[in-house]
């Protein structure tokens, strides 16, 4: 990014490790058993249904009660290999503990999080293993990308006794939660100890080494072509999650300090937080990368407005992450729309309208228009205004790989997300699929979920049982 005065230097070290502490500090033996000690152990229990990886909540609960920390760790590495970073990342505010039935009784939910965290940093801490690579089928299976679903899904082929080999593109492996996910909530460390808890049952992990549809004169031998992986591999297993933050296509978007949400937290996350930001930063969009990326901001020194085009009820963010964001200092402004950035060498501000609601759709699909469920708004007539600002970040949305997947003979797409069949599997029998690039960009743990299941598809088609 090109030198600009209007941007804050990098916080030091100390600075910077006090303002990104773990929003969910690990417990304490005593402070676990005594909130595990408060679980009524329901019986069809809301929080094990409301958990997409299926954890038996209950169980590793009780326990944890009981001084089976070892026993809870397998119960929900059993289900949910990725069950330390899914304690910590997923919103377990509105997922399990959102569904905890002290809800109903007027009283604090149960810490199931926490809870979940204490158990899993117990077995990787303590390099307790429950799970080793099943005997040999000679089947092998490339899985692309090396996220959640990934992961997940090469681990469970590991049990099953498949090869396997995942091709990740970035320098690490961990996807959303290593590139992804706000540094306070689960930091690089945290990733690199999962990754390697997870992969120490046998799978191998080619860092670096994006797969390609085609050759070109910038690639390299390191970079295989997915002709080459369909030839040696037996089955292959789509986890390339989502492309580059979406722009609405205003002026100004070519300004050096103009970024998306995902590309500005990958940076973040790449550069152990040791970047610049602007002394203003405006952020655009009110889903929950939106606030991540406003949070960080804020704890990185900057004055933080986030504007939304809608009313605050029609935000996706979750209300806990947003009462997070105000807690941090971020201002939001709602029924406000971009129009354009001011400036010519560097941002000088943001040119906004106000919206109101309205009956009547606009012409303006970037800007105006609604999806399903939503009020239509439109601009108010000469409401526009400057917000002064060093930076602007899109969190807009991300495209989908519609390009890599239409080089896919078979594969078909459902507004640009793969469609997949009950096993995962895809229009091309070889093919499966699961995570971003099939729910449209969910939580973690409903990747890592993907993962396990369609690993089970992969191990019924590559045995001969589909």
């Amino acid at each position: 990014m090109p030198q600009n005065n209007a941007l804050l230097t990098p916080l030091d070290v100390e600075t910077l490790t006090t303002q990104f502490t773990a929003i969910k500090p690990p417990m304490s033996s005593n402070e676990a058993l005594i909130e595990a000690s408060r679980c009524l152990f329901c019986h069809d229990a809301p929080c094990t249904i409301a958990c997409p990886s299926d954890i038996d909540i209950p169980m590793f609960i009780r326990q944890i009660a009981s001084q089976n920390t070892q026993g809870a760790a397998k119960t929900i590495f059993t289900q949910n290999i990725l069950g330390k970073s899914c304690a910590t990342v997923c919103p377990t505010e509105v997922l399990c503990e959102g569904s905890c039935v002290y809800h109903g009784l007027n009283e604090k939910p149960i810490d199931i999080g926490r809870l979940q965290g204490y158990a899993t940093d117990f077995a990787i801490e303590h390099n307790i293993r429950f799970f080793k690579a099943g005997q040999s089928t000679g089947k092998k299976v490339a899985v692309i990308g090396g996220g959640p679903a990934g992961l997940s899904c090469a681990h469970e082929l590991t049990r099953l006794g498949h090869a396997v080999v995942v091709f990740e593109g970035s320098p690490a492996a961990g996807g959303l939660n290593r590139y992804g996910v706000a540094p306070y909530k689960f930091s690089n460390a945290d990733v690199e100890r999962e990754v390697d808890y997870v992969s120490e049952i046998g799978f191998e992990i080619r860092t670096g080494t994006r797969v390609l549809t085609e050759r070109s004169s910038e690639s390299n031998a390191t970079q295989p072509l997915l002709s080459e992986l369909e030839s040696k591999f037996d089955a292959l297993f789509l986890s390339i999650g989502l492309g580059q933050s979406h722009r609405p296509g205003i002026p100004g978007e070519q300004l050096p300090e103009v970024q998306g949400a995902a590309e500005f937290i990958y940076q973040l996350r790449e550069q152990n937080i040791r970047v610049p930001v602007g002394r203003r930063v405006v952020v655009v969009g009110a889903g929950n990368t939106a606030i991540d990326a406003a949070v960080e901001c804020a704890k990185l020194g900057a004055e933080v407005t986030v504007i939304y085009r809608r009313r605050p009820e029609d935000q996706s963010a979750y209300g806990f992450e947003v009462d997070h964001a105000k807690l941090a200092g971020v201002n939001f402004l709602y029924l406000t729309s971009p129009v354009e950035i001011v400036g010519e060498q560097h941002v000088e501000g943001l040119r906004c309208v106000h919206n109101e609601v309205s009956s009547t759709t606009t012409p303006d699909a970037n800007l105006f228009s609604s999806p399903p469920g939503k009020v239509d708004i439109q601009p108010i007539a000469n409401s526009e205004f400057i917000l002064p600002c060093d930076m602007v970040i899109f969190a807009t949305g991300q495209e989908k790989m519609v390009d890599f997947y239409s080089q896919i003979p078979g594969l078909k797409l459902e507004r640009g997300k793969v469609d997949v069949n009950a096993q995962f599997q895809t229009g091309n029998p070889k093919y499966f699929a699961g995570g971003d690039c099939v729910n449209g960009g969910k939580e973690v743990v409903n990747a890592v979920a993907h993962g396990r299941d369609a690993a089970r598809g992969i191990d019924q088609f590559l045995m001969g049982g589909a």
